[in-house]
């Protein structure tokens, strides 16, 4: 061999062993590392990227731990059931973290939860619970939403949890949806795409990854996807119109996450398929019409809606990769040689073309990665205990959700103040217990009916005999009737109302109804909400947010 020759196959050698050395935390641009880390997987480890798993327990379990070991999976899901105490959480999250960054190419997990605000937050204990985004669109001030965002992403940032499946961007047009009620700004999808690109900016502001969900919109159907396959009557040129707006405008400012939905659309060309397993919906529709270049991730497949169709969880998740999800988000850990590893993994030796395809979504999981986990404004991967215990709730962010709150709730009727003198003898009737705590504290002298499920005419008339002002707590239309019962009796009463949205019917009762003294719209179970609510019964609501109207 010539010496020309031999340095030729020095170079080759040492581009070789270069390429062969990459790791996670190698300099370059983000597309071309993930490539690279991708041309060097093996299928296996490429398949793992594409897993996120939930787990039981408050500690990691043994069985997710060798999920990540050994299978180097892509990521996990936080769930209610483990995270009843933060520093618990915040040391799981940094064990996991620690097992992922170990493995050949030091690739961290995505740790992921459903922190919305409002009615759905996974991980409660100390976080901070939010007026929601119905709250939100009631005011309708991106300035709202983006604060939201960044209030409940620097929390998850100090837990170790660097994405968040939020904002609901659903169109809230079925308004009596049993899943989302005030989880929905609303009903505008203008207003809609606007607020949650708000949101999505200040959980990036954060470091928290943001996923809009549930394309394609869950908004049009009272019926949930946990337990059935919601069929809506739409076809392309509304979603086009409506449900899609909020993903056509937060994909032009950089969303970097989607969540597929197992919702059928049969006036589309998708016909009964659910979206999430619809290659119409993730290739035609949200990649090439949309433009959307990020991360999409299923729902969970244990839900019903995804099983429905194929019967299998192993066809299920061929069918999600296939149709263009990247991610397979599973709620509980399977066994380690389950089925739907096992025969994906054959279906990858098998067939070139669904091989491609994973490969295809691992280097997408990992790309996001690359963006998001690295460099200083990044959630740190193993969180410091010690921040967690003293930093959440954060002082400034209770204040901004009680403004929020004050900000948002609108008021339908008020005859004048009720103040503690004014309002005599009180009785609460409701069904939440922050409702209770903050009507304590504004009449506290207040008798109370607390009730679950179908609450008694009969003894709320009776409880009412001795008093003098009523407040109603109100949620739905089956509420109504007890406000009703209390019109014989010729007593000063008061509404809260709770649910998402106040139709006419709500509007037109309380305006028309001399005894019904003051009622509001708070869209909200939060105590911050219920503050504001009480402060408004007493002519106060400007001493709590300077900009309560």
């Amino acid at each position: 061999m010539t010496a020309k020759g031999r340095l030729f196959l020095l170079f080759l050698l040492v581009c070789s062993a270069s390429l062969f050395s990459q790791d996670f935390n190698s300099p370059g641009d983000p597309r071309e590392l993930a490539a690279a880390l991708v041309k060097n997987m093996s299928d296996e480890e490429a398949l793992a990227q594409t897993f996120m798993f939930g787990w039981t327990g408050a500690a990691p379990s043994p069985l997710i731990m060798e999920w990540i070991r050994e299978r180097s999976i892509g990521g996990v899901k936080v769930f209610g059931w483990n995270a009843q105490n933060l520093e618990t959480l915040a040391a799981a999250i940094g064990t996991m973290q620690k097992a992922s960054v170990a493995g050949r190419q030091k690739i961290p997990l995505l740790s992921a939860t459903d922190q919305e605000g409002g009615m759905v937050r996974h991980i409660k204990d100390r976080t901070s619970d939010t007026p929601g985004n119905r709250a939100i669109g009631a005011g309708a001030f991106p300035a709202d939403a983006y604060k939201a965002g960044y209030y409940i992403g620097r929390e998850l940032a100090l837990l170790g949890i660097n994405m968040n499946f939020a904002p609901v961007v659903d169109i809230a047009t079925v308004k009596d949806s049993v899943l989302l009620g005030t989880r929905t700004f609303g009903d505008n999808p203008v207003e809609t795409g606007l607020l949650g690109t708000a949101f999505m900016k200040g959980l990036s502001a954060a470091g928290v990854i943001a996923t809009a969900k549930h394309f394609p919109g869950h908004g049009g159907t009272n019926l949930d996807s946990h337990g059935t396959l919601p069929r809506i009557d739409a076809d392309e040129k509304l979603l086009w119109e409506r449900e899609l707006i909020p993903y056509r405008m937060m994909s032009k400012s950089g969303l970097p996450a989607v969540m597929s939905g197992h919702l059928a659309f049969p006036r589309t060309p998708a016909g009964g398929n659910p979206a999430s397993l619809s290659p119409w919906f993730l290739r035609d529709l949200l990649r090439n019409r949309i433009g959307f270049d990020g991360m999409v991730i299923t729902d969970d497949l244990r839900m019903y809606g995804a099983f429905l169709t194929t019967g299998s969880f192993a066809r299920t998740a061929r069918e999600a990769l296939l149709a263009g999800n990247d991610m397979l988000l599973v709620s509980s850990t399977p066994a380690l040689n389950d089925e739907m590893w096992t025969s994906l993994l054959a279906l990858m030796k098998s067939e070139p073309a669904f091989r491609t395809r994973v490969r295809e979504a691992a280097e997408r999981v990992l790309r996001t990665k690359l963006i998001h986990l690295r460099g200083s404004g990044a959630v740190p991967l193993f969180p410091d205990i010690n921040r967690v215990r003293n930093e959440i709730p954060d002082p400034q962010s209770s204040a901004f959700f009680l403004d929020l709150a004050a900000r948002s709730l609108t008021v339908i009727k008020q005859d004048r103040a009720l103040s503690s003198a004014a309002a005599g003898r009180v009785l609460l009737a409701g069904s939440y217990g922050d409702f209770f705590t903050a009507g304590r504290r504004a009449y506290p002298g207040a008798v109370t009916y607390s009730y679950e499920e179908n609450p008694s005419a009969a003894v709320l008339t009776a409880m009412a005999a001795n008093a003098d002002t009523v407040i109603l707590c109100l949620k739905n239309r089956e509420d109504m009737r007890l406000l009703e019962s209390l019109r014989a009796l010729n007593k000063r009463a008061a509404v809260l109302f709770v649910s998402s949205f106040v139709d006419e019917d709500h509007l037109r009762y309380a305006v028309n109804n001399s005894w019904i003294h003051s009622a509001a719209a708070l869209y909200s179970t939060s105590l911050q909400s219920f503050t504001a609510g009480f402060s408004f019964l007493q002519g106060s609501l400007l001493n709590v947010s300077g900009n309560g109207r």
